[in-house]
């Protein structure tokens, strides 16, 4: 009983401290001085974003960088000016791919040799080799 009327006691005392350092702080503590301090980064990190973006902005013209949607832009327009449609121009594509055959006359071997080789790659080549016929 008589330890915790202590521990207690020690409580009190340390929240009456921590009540006395809170008090000093709100007593120095410059209110008005710390809005204007707030408000005053505001402003010069605005300003510095300002900057930044003319910069990026200078950088971009001195390189000549576009966007790829401003040149498609400008080139649709010259086209325009000198009288070409591509999408009409250019007619249907067609439709039916014709497929040509190779003829098997010929394999490709490896240089080398073929002895001495994995059994896995001779088993993968029979498969391939299965696969063409």
């Amino acid at each position: 009983m008589r330890t915790q009327l202590q521990a207690i006691s020690l409580r009190i005392q340390a929240m009456k401290g921590a009540t006395g350092v809170l008090g000093s702080m709100n007593r120095s503590m410059n209110l008005p001085a710390l809005q204007r301090i707030a408000m005053e980064f505001e402003r010069e990190n605005d300003i510095m974003d300002q900057r930044q973006e003319m910069m990026d902005d200078a950088i971009d013209d001195v390189t000549g960088l576009e966007d790829e949607a401003e040149g498609e832009e400008v080139v649709e327009q010259v086209l325009e000016e000198i009288g070409v449609d591509l999408k009409n121009s250019m007619g249907e594509t067609p439709s039916g791919l014709q497929s040509q055959t190779v003829a098997e006359g010929r394999v490709a071997q490896a240089i080398g040799g073929g002895g001495g080789g994995d059994p896995g790659d001779n088993d993968l080549q029979a498969r391939l080799d299965s696969l063409r016929r």
